[in-house]
């Protein structure tokens, strides 16, 4: 069975979450794309290097998840070389058979536009910002808050597969909900999407 779910959304919007609880949910393969630009970027040098020889073991780094390891991958991810030579590898990640959850900024409209589901997860910047700092326990929120801003910035304005809603994704706007709501609305839509 070749079953893709594309979730899109700013960065601490809860996609990475949900996109988890998904994947275990349904027995589907995950991808966190957003890693594949911070292995990128923390591994140094040329970026287009790095990504054209990006490793399994790349993705397997202790310092992903730090803010540093974020605020690099967005710089990298403008990179129109290296958003091409990372694309072939998560879309036939994306149609593996057993089917397949990616998360990332460009899933739905770039990597699967032909995805069976698409979600856009978002939230405001003030609670994505409180989820970031509280994630890494490190920062003061204003330092915080002020980079989700750049990054938006950035996500949203760069040429090449900016950040943006598919026309034909749900919303999810996880502002005011609990993981555990987000996570059962989400559930909901791709149980419907399979059962038609």
């Amino acid at each position: 069975m070749q079953f893709t779910v594309a979730i899109d959304g700013p960065a601490a919007s809860g996609k990475g979450t949900i996109s988890r609880a998904l994947a275990q949910e349904f027995g589907l393969a995950h991808l966190d794309t957003g890693l594949l630009y911070r292995a990128v970027a923390m591994k140094g040098g040329d970026p287009v290097a790095a990504a054209q020889a990006l490793s399994p073991e790349d993705l397997k780094r202790a310092d992903l998840r730090s803010l540093h390891a974020g605020e690099a991958a967005s710089r990298v991810a403008v990179l129109p070389e290296v958003r091409a030579a990372l694309t072939a590898f998560q879309r036939t990640f994306a149609r593996r058979d057993g089917g397949a959850v990616l998360d990332g900024r460009d899933i739905g409209t770039v990597i699967c536009p032909e995805a069976e589901v698409k979600l856009f997860v978002t939230a405001s910047p003030e609670t994505r910002a409180r989820r970031r700092w509280q994630e890494a326990g490190e920062g003061n929120f204003a330092e915080v808050l002020a980079q989700v801003h750049a990054r938006d910035a950035r996500d949203t304005g760069r040429a090449d597969a900016p950040l943006c809603a598919a026309t034909d994704a749900v919303v999810l706007d996880t502002t005011d909900l609990s993981i555990e709501a987000a996570v059962a609305q989400a559930c909901a839509l791709v149980s419907a999407r399979l059962k038609g």
